[in-house]
């Protein structure tokens, strides 16, 4: 079911209504039945490897709770190696198999490992690391163990949440469940704004440049460098709204209902450092790849090398988490050589550019720069094969300010997304935190940004681009 589809409107409203209508007692039975049917509506079947890993992480942490010293880690092991296994199974098997056949037929010999005809399950990356976060944390002694059951299952299922993120933690979000949440005015207006405005990020800008970026990235050899950048371009803000778009849908569908999750983003794009960016971008995976990866490897606390080998190493995994293909893998790396690099010409950079300087040239030039990697290293995360990329790249290193633009709009259409493009820039600048509260003027916010997404919306239902991961 897609947030932006009628049907996820109609269920919306169904769902939203009946939990106000009953009792406290039973709402975790109506989201957790609602969240089962949220997630059916794509392939019915895989919601049994759900309720498998919900059956394994229900039990390990009281496990894990009520045991010590071996027995406690043997438990915390049983239930990482279940969850990663069903996400190796699903993700990560035909990769390795191709990788396998390769090898092989470079020594003259053919694979006899079978290949699997298999849909990945709907954001498996995603419920299988919030499933993994109540686990460690148990094991941690920072989260008591769940011992309703069903509640533990809303925790890896609530639906608002539940195929893309934000990846939560367990301290911030099992214990809202067992919470009563009364209608708030100011939930219902804020929770919808967002809604609205998520909305509008998807249909309106997102699927709008999609058409482009398609266009342009699946007719690699016939587009000229000019084309390929704009496209290039275009895809960091497609991604960035799409993605953000649905975490914004997410957080205000539950906010409507008293449940608060984490921000997911904070206007990564007006970052002055890769950095940065990376406390601003995907921020509940980014922090979870810090807390259960990075620092257990000794983060910052070793020697130059081990801390540059700690880094490549969460980046090549987050590279990995979101995808099985080596474009993903190599948009990874570049992303931890970036910040090796940081690392390293940190002390010369305070010298001649200041951080925090002053002076607003530094700090556009601060940004753009931090925009040009993260819009190259994009390439690849969006290019179907390597191949195809390293194209992309050498025509856009012969540029020229003459090539022609192909990219499926016509000039008035390419203007329009330009001028989408800067709006959302001029919103975003105008706080480095974007919040969107209730105010005097809400029903006609609302009925304006109905009216943007009708008329101007593209409605393909278009799958949100973090659904595959």
């Amino acid at each position: 079911m897609l947030f932006n589809s009628l049907h996820f409107f109609v269920f919306f409203i169904i769902v939203t209504s009946l939990y106000f209508l009953i009792p406290h007692q039973r709402r975790w039975s109506l989201l957790l039945i609602s969240s089962c049917y949220f997630y059916m509506a794509f392939i019915p079947i895989y919601i049994l490897i759900l309720g498998f890993t919900v059956i394994i992480d229900y039990f390990a942490g009281i496990l894990i709770e009520s045991t010590a010293g071996d027995k406690k880690r043997i438990f915390l092991v049983c239930s990482l190696i279940a969850n990663i296994g069903v996400l190796a199974a699903f993700k990560y098997y035909n990769f390795l198999n191709d990788n396998l056949s390769f090898l092989m037929h470079g020594i003259g010999r053919s694979n006899p490992v079978p290949y699997l005809s298999i849909i990945l399950p709907i954001g498996l990356s995603f419920h299988t690391f919030q499933a993994m976060s109540y686990t460690i944390e148990v094991y941690r002694g920072r989260q008591k163990a769940e011992r309703h059951f069903g509640i533990y299952a809303l925790y890896v299922m609530f639906y608002p949440q539940l195929v893309a993120g934000p990846i939560e933690r367990p301290q911030n979000l099992l214990h809202q469940f067992h919470e009563q949440h009364p209608f708030s005015a100011e939930n219902f207006k804020t929770g919808l704004l967002q809604i609205a405005f998520g909305l509008y990020k998807k249909v309106v800008i997102a699927d709008r440049l999609a058409m482009a970026v398609d266009y342009a990235y699946g007719n690699v050899q016939d587009q000229s460098g000019l084309s390929l950048l704009i496209a290039s371009v275009f895809y960091s803000f497609q991604i960035y709204c799409d993605f953000s778009g649905y975490s914004d849908i997410a957080i205000g569908s539950a906010r409507i209902m008293g449940v608060k999750l984490m921000s997911n983003f904070n206007a990564p794009y007006f970052s002055q450092s890769i950095g940065e960016f990376w406390k601003r971008w995907h921020i509940s995976l980014s922090t979870w790849f810090r807390d259960y990866v990075y620092i257990p490897l000794g983060g910052n606390r070793c020697g130059p090398l081990r801390v540059r080998f700690n880094l490549m190493a969460v980046f090549l995994l987050s590279g990995l988490w979101h995808g099985a293909n080596w474009t993903f893998v190599i948009w990874g790396t570049l992303h931890g050589f970036f910040l090796i690099i940081e690392k390293q010409l940190s002390l010369l950079l305070v010298k001649v550019v200041p951080v925090n300087g002053s002076d607003a040239i530094v700090r556009v030039l601060r940004t753009a720069t931090t925009f040009a990697a993260v819009t190259a290293a994009w390439i690849f995360f969006r290019a179907e094969t390597f191949e195809k990329a390293l194209v992309i790249l050498g025509k856009l290193v012969h540029i020229s300010p003459f090539d022609r633009i192909d990219l499926k709009l016509n000039a008035a259409e390419l203007l329009f997304s330009v001028l989408l493009i800067l709006f959302l820039v001029i919103k975003e600048s105008g706080s480095v935190k974007v919040n969107i509260r209730p105010n005097r003027i809400f029903i006609p916010v609302i009925v304006l940004i109905a009216c943007i997404c009708y008329f101007f919306g593209v409605f393909n239902q278009k799958q949100f681009i973090y659904f595959q991961f």
